[in-house]
């Protein structure tokens, strides 16, 4: 990947092994606390593939609604996503993150 500054706040993007989950897996309380959890592929919106640990997945209707082309007043949640898996292999694995927001590239090429 190219990308070298986070799409939200410009930070420069550095290199962590983390877990699986595109928003809060390069955090180093959810790096502690990973196996705690269980991880799932979701289809959030737009067609976008997600991979969201569980109390991420519940977070992600905090999110601003203009981030994913929404009107202001949309009400977004969890109980929207297509469910597509269970992740059963949580290996950390090195990937770019924001060091700022700590959001992994997968949920920044999206917003």
């Amino acid at each position: 990947m190219k990308e070298t500054n986070c799409p939200l706040d410009g930070t420069t993007l550095l290199l962590k092994r983390g877990t699986p989950c595109g928003e809060g897996g390069a955090d180093d309380f959810e790096l502690d606390h990973f196996e705690e959890h269980r991880v799932h592929e979701c289809v959030v919106y737009h067609g976008l593939k997600l991979v969201l640990g569980d109390f991420y997945d519940v977070d992600f209707g905090s999110y601003d609604p203009t981030y994913f082309g929404f009107e202001k007043r949309k009400r977004m949640g969890y109980e929207d996503f297509e469910w597509v898996r269970e992740v059963t292999d949580t290996r950390r694995r090195e990937g770019k993150y924001c060091p700022e927001c700590h959001y992994k590239m997968p949920l920044l090429t999206f917003v």
